[in-house]
């Protein structure tokens, strides 16, 4: 009896996970057709990539407007100039899932390219390149990364900052307490709020964050940095047709120029809705980057 039992089990799992697979789909442009709906991935607050003036808008920022020009490339092959678009907000712990699932199509935030993570979905060609670093008060003393010992210091869940402040603290043999928010914003509430001392998280990011305070000359983010990371747009894996269209699209504006205005557009000057400047000229990295698209990972 207890051999029938676990034949059935079995069984039922393998059936479970055929399911599961079929359930993922393997032609995007085909499922964008016959649902007449390209499902894209957004953030809520990551400023200025993907973020949202208000909880009913969609995500708009530098992320979302290579997105779109994405969408307009996929209309146009497909001949559907009408074809909806439906985003879905993500988070850095349910990102690669939700695409892997077929939930969303394009993923167009901040993901950080890593090897690990391109074992589970493919990425476009690198749309940024930040650098991991660590933001403080300037009323905290803290002047160097080594300081932070004893301190408990913010992170975001499900990002890569948390990897590298682990590696950073066995390294260097300090001792450092962990605290995680859901997201940028609610990790940088724990910095404000004194509930931490520092923030570790990508360069770009904390200064975005600290130019829409109303004090951003209370902070500071430490010259340190712990590793560069290129951002790139997920979609799932072995789908060459969208891969093809996405890739294309992306390199496209990188070579002809047109994402140097998009990157002025957020970067250099006055954005919504408070009208904070992170005030960013185009850094060697990136500029690079665009001369030579690629989806290498870290």
């Amino acid at each position: 009896m207890k051999l029938l039992e676990t034949i059935t089990v079995a069984a039922i799992v393998g059936l479970q996970a055929l399911g599961a697979a079929h359930a993922q789909p393997k032609d995007t442009l085909q499922k964008i057709k016959d649902t007449g709906v390209i499902s894209l991935g957004g953030r809520d607050a990551s400023f200025p990539f993907s973020y949202k003036l208000s909880s009913d808008d969609t995500p708009i920022g530098f992320s979302a407007d290579l997105c779109m020009k994405v969408v307009d490339a996929v209309k146009a092959k497909l001949g559907m100039p009408n074809l909806k678009v439906n985003y879905t907000i993500v988070t850095p712990a349910n990102r690669i899932s939700l695409v892997q699932n077929g939930t969303v199509d394009l993923e167009c935030s901040t993901t950080t390219n890593t090897v690990a993570r391109a074992q589970q979905v493919e990425f476009a060609p690198a749309h940024f390149v930040a650098s991991v670093a660590a933001a403080v008060k300037k009323s905290s003393g803290i002047n160097s990364m080594a300081q932070l010992e004893g301190k408990t210091v913010a992170t975001v869940t499900g990002s890569t900052s948390i990897q590298l402040l682990r590696a950073f603290r066995k390294n260097e043999k300090l001792e450092i307490n962990e605290i995680s928010g859901k997201d940028t914003a609610d990790a940088f509430l724990l910095l404000s709020s004194d509930r931490a001392a520092a923030m570790i998280v990508e360069d770009v990011q904390l200064a975005g964050l600290i130019a829409r305070t109303n004090n951003p000359g209370e902070y500071r983010i430490l010259e340190e940095r712990l590793r560069e990371e290129p951002y790139g747009f997920m979609y799932r894996k072995d789908d060459p047709q969208f891969k093809a269209m996405v890739d294309g699209t992306l390199t496209s504006l990188m070579k002809n120029g047109e994402i140097n205005e998009l990157y002025a557009k957020w970067f250099t000057r006055p954005v919504p809705p408070t009208g904070a400047n992170i005030n960013l000229p185009m850094p060697s990295a990136i500029k690079e980057t665009y001369r030579n698209p690629n989806n290498r990972g870290v």
